[in-house]
């Protein structure tokens, strides 16, 4: 229902003006070849005038900083910066309510705030009802007024975000707390009785929660990370298996160089990169830095105009992208895998145990006959991932991997990823998800300006930054300032007998 009308008698008309949407897929709803054309399409398709098209983009423009941008083909632009140009398409018609899927999944951690800021003015300036379909709840949970959290088709809770927070907290529901932000994450951790706590006192903003932790943290007998000496504790990161400094290195970029057009501006810039053997390498950047382009120039999708790429003798690249549909040509999940076996040359012997030990690996024994498009966003990942590495890689380019999935998705990810290292697999990873980074990468590092410009263990690495690190680092980088994870700051927490 819409206003007391069921959606299906709204004339199209009403509809496309007052009930905007911006899907997960940018690609899904563009339609034009410019920004400027696909910021107008809409408009001139409801008959506005053009002094009011033209007021409305101004307006518009300088509010996303999308002006530099309006020219440009849309081809050309990252997967987070058509997301932002989507979300400027559906505002131009100043709909009353906005519909938004994964609305953040794409962008970088800047953006990202900044877009839920401008959600926040909509919200409380202009009265607009805003629906958000979230799996990264950091920067959503302290605005919603609302949570209402499904499962397998069912509404289990309808509540305020602290009514949330102690659903989560309750014990059998270790599902829905992988979808908590950090401070009440921390707050469910450490607390001595979280749950027996009002829900005014849960921490849901990282002021909040920085607030609470500094004086749990002294009530609970610590005294600042310069005298504890808890800061010399080995972070989350520290405890993965690294790879050796001396493992030999599988890929290698020296002074890359690459645009898209001849008169275009350098994408990459003398760039240098390497990658060892059993190596997590995740690269971060802003939007439109030239993550993707990077890829595309290691895979050799695309030929850079200076530097060279170079594969270690006998090795293969395999490369992962951001939207994994476009692996998939077949009616069945083991057709799929059946065709790519066969591509790569596999017997039928062999091609039956490969495809069932991937199949294990990536948990997908249960939808081997259903349709590629009827499977979870999750599963389609994982699907696309097996079908890359039927191809037996011995390095691995992924293009925002966790984009659009559950905590769970990502930790059967993440465990797919554990695997692929301990098997020598070089992986490199472009990624806006910082938290995952944060846990799983063995090395970090940041594109900007087109190179290469800091990079390093994930504890330092994020330690030095503002922005691109974990939200349990922004509260706890006074205290414990190589805390990334909730992990991280239990096993640091001055009281040892704390809620595990």
């Amino acid at each position: 229902m819409y206003k007391g009308l069921p959606l299906g008698d709204l004339p199209a008309e009403r509809s496309a003006a007052e009930i905007g949407m911006v899907f997960q897929n940018p690609e899904a709803q563009i339609v034009m070849d410019t920004v400027w054309h696909e910021l107008c399409f809409a408009m001139e398709n409801l008959g506005l005038s053009q002094q009011t098209m033209r007021s409305r983009l101004a307006e518009i423009a300088g509010l996303f900083g999308l002006e530099p941008l309006l020219y440009q083909p849309l081809h050309t632009l990252s997967g987070g910066q058509k997301q932002l140009v989507n979300l400027a398409s559906v505002l131009l018609l100043q709909p009353e309510v906005l519909l938004l899927d994964e609305p953040t999944a794409q962008l970088d951690p800047v953006a990202a705030r900044e877009f839920m800021d401008t959600l926040r003015r909509l919200n409380e300036e202009m009265a607009m009802t805003v629906i958000i379909s979230e799996h990264r709840l950091e920067e959503v949970l302290p605005l919603a007024d609302r949570v209402l959290l499904l499962e397998n088709g069912v509404l289990r809770l309808d509540g305020t975000p602290r009514e949330f927070v102690q659903y989560a907290g309750h014990s059998g529901q270790e599902l829905t707390a992988g979808y908590l932000p950090a401070a009440p994450a921390l707050f469910l951790a450490l607390a001595p009785e979280p749950l027996a706590a009002p829900p005014a006192e849960i921490p849901l903003t990282l002021r909040e929660g920085k607030s609470w932790l500094g004086r749990a943290y002294h009530e609970a007998g610590g005294v600042g990370s310069s005298t504890s000496g808890v800061g010399n504790r080995p972070s989350a990161g520290a405890t993965l298996a690294l790879p050796e400094a001396d493992a030999p290195p599988l890929l290698s970029a020296r002074e890359l160089s690459f645009r898209y057009e001849k008169d275009a501006p350098e994408v990459l810039r003398k760039l240098n990169v390497t990658l060892r053997q059993g190596e997590l390498l995740a690269v971060m950047g802003g939007n439109g830095a030239g993550k993707s382009s990077l890829l595309y120039a290691l895979g050799g999708l695309v030929k850079p105009q200076r530097g060279k790429v170079t594969l270690a003798k006998g090795v293969k690249s395999g490369y992962l992208a951001q939207n994994p549909l476009l692996y998939f040509s077949h009616d069945t999940v083991i057709e799929e895998l059946q065709q790519m076996a066969a591509y790569a040359g596999m017997s039928e012997s062999e091609s039956g145990w490969e495809i069932a030990r991937l199949s294990s690996l990536f948990r997908l024994g249960e939808v081997l006959g259903s349709h590629p498009l009827d499977i979870s966003g999750g599963q389609q990942q994982l699907l696309a991932l097996g079908i890359v590495l039927l191809q037996k890689p011995g390095v691995l380019l992924l293009d925002e991997p966790t984009k659009g999935l559950d905590p769970a998705a990502k930790d059967a990810l993440a465990a797919v990823l554990k695997h692929l290292r301990a098997e020598g697999i070089g992986i490199l990873m472009v990624t806006h998800d910082v938290e995952f980074a944060a846990r799983h990468a063995t090395r970090c590092a940041m594109l900007f300006d087109g190179g290469i410009t800091a990079e390093g263990a994930p504890a330092p690495f994020f330690g030095a930054n503002y922005f691109y690190t974990t939200a349990v680092n922004r509260m706890m980088r006074e205290l414990l300032p190589d805390a990334l994870t909730v992990e991280d700051v239990r096993r640091q927490w001055p009281n040892t007998d704390i809620r595990c």
